[in-house]
C-alpha cells in the first residue's frame, strides 16, 4: 500500500485550487519544475491520472476530485494534531475572498488584530465581486469568503446589514437635474448593479449607465471626478465623498455572510471565520 507524503498533498491542493502549476509554486514556495515533478510523483502513487492538462492551466479529473477531499481532510487534521502537540497556537495557511467594499471598509484593523494574535497563520486575499466568489467557493480555490446577499435573504443568513447608499463629489449635484440621471456602477452581474437598476426602474427615474468599473477603485475615481452618481455600502464611502440621502430613490440594504469551501473547514480555517464573524456584529469601532 503506498504511503501519501502530507508535503505531495499540500502541493496537490494548492495546485487544485489555484488551478495551475505555475500559481501553486508561487503559494508553495518551490520552483514550478519542482511541484511538477511532485504532480506526477502523486499520480504514480495513486495509480491515477489526477489532473486535465490544458494550456491554460488544470482542472481535477474524477479522481482527482476525490483525492481532494481525502487531502483535505488528512491536511487538516495533520495541521490540528501538530498545532496540539506544540501548544503554540494556530498554524497554516489560508485563502480567503472578499468584495473590495468589506475588503476597504472592515478588514485592514481585523487583519492587523488577527495578524497579532495569530503570526503563524499566512491569509492569501483574494478581492472579487460575490458573484465572482462562489464559484471559486465551489472549486475550493479559497476556503472562505463574505459574500453579500440581497434582503430578500432570511435575517438569520447574515450576520451584519449594510445600507447601499449613492454617493457623489457634491451634496447636491448639478448631475441629478439632467435629463438622465448619469450613473457609474460595477458589472451587471453583481448586486448592487442589479439593485441600483432596481430602485431607479421602480421611481419612473430616467438613468444611463455612462460609467462602469470592476473595482470600488474606479467608482470612487469617477464619483470624485463628478463624472456620475455611484453606489458603495454605506462604511466604504470616504469622508471626500457625499452620501445623497435626497434627490434619488432609496437603495435597500444588502446582508454580509461567510461562506466556507468544505462542510468541515481546517481549524485555522474555522478560527478566522469565527474572529470575523463575531467582529463583524459589533458596529464599527465597537
Amino acid at each position: 500500500m503506498p504511503t501519501l507524503d502530507i508535503l505531495l498533498l499540500r502541493s496537490f491542493v494548492a495546485v487544485a485550487r489555484a488551478g495551475s502549476i505555475r500559481a501553486a509554486a508561487e503559494r508553495v514556495g518551490r520552483t514550478q519544475s519542482a511541484v511538477s515533478l511532485q504532480m506526477k510523483r502523486l499520480e504514480l502513487l495513486t495509480g491515477e491520472q489526477l489532473f486535465h492538462r490544458t494550456g491554460s492551466g488544470v482542472t481535477l479529473t474524477v479522481s482527482g476530485e476525490r483525492l481532494m477531499v481525502g487531502a483535505e481532510r488528512i491536511l487538516s487534521a495533520h495541521d490540528e494534531t501538530l498545532a496540539a502537540i506544540r501548544a503554540k497556537g494556530l498554524q497554516g495557511a489560508l485563502s480567503f475572498g472578499c468584495p473590495e467594499d468589506y475588503l476597504t471598509a472592515f478588514l485592514p484593523d481585523l487583519l492587523a488584530h488577527y495578524g497579532r494574535e495569530n503570526p503563524e497563520v499566512e491569509i492569501e486575499i483574494i478581492c472579487a465581486p460575490t458573484v465572482e466568489l462562489r464559484p471559486l467557493l465551489q472549486q475550493k480555490r479559497i476556503d472562505l469568503a463574505l459574500v453579500s446577499l440581497p434582503n430578500s435573504a432570511a435575517p438569520e443568513e447574515s450576520f451584519r446589514q449594510e445600507p447601499l447608499v449613492w454617493m457623489s463629489n457634491h451634496p447636491d449635484p448639478e448631475l441629478l437635474r439632467q435629463p438622465f440621471v448619469p450613473l457609474a456602477l460595477s458589472a451587471p452581474e453583481t448586486l448592487d448593479h442589479r439593485l441600483a437598476r432596481s430602485v431607479m426602474a421602480a421611481a419612473g427615474r430616467p438613468y444611463r449607465i455612462t460609467h462602469a468599473s470592476n473595482g470600488l477603485a474606479g467608482l470612487l475615481a469617477i464619483a470624485r471626478a463628478g463624472l456620475a452618481i455611484s453606489v458603495a455600502t454605506r462604511a466604504a464611502v470616504p469622508p471626500d465623498l457625499f452620501i445623497l440621502e435626497d434627490g434619488l430613490p432609496a437603495l435597500p440594504t444588502i446582508g454580509i455572510s461567510l461562506a466556507y469551501a468544505s462542510a468541515r473547514p481546517a481549524p485555522v480555517v474555522t478560527s478566522f471565520g469565527e474572529f470575523l464573524a463575531a467582529r463583524l456584529r459589533l458596529p464599527l469601532g465597537g
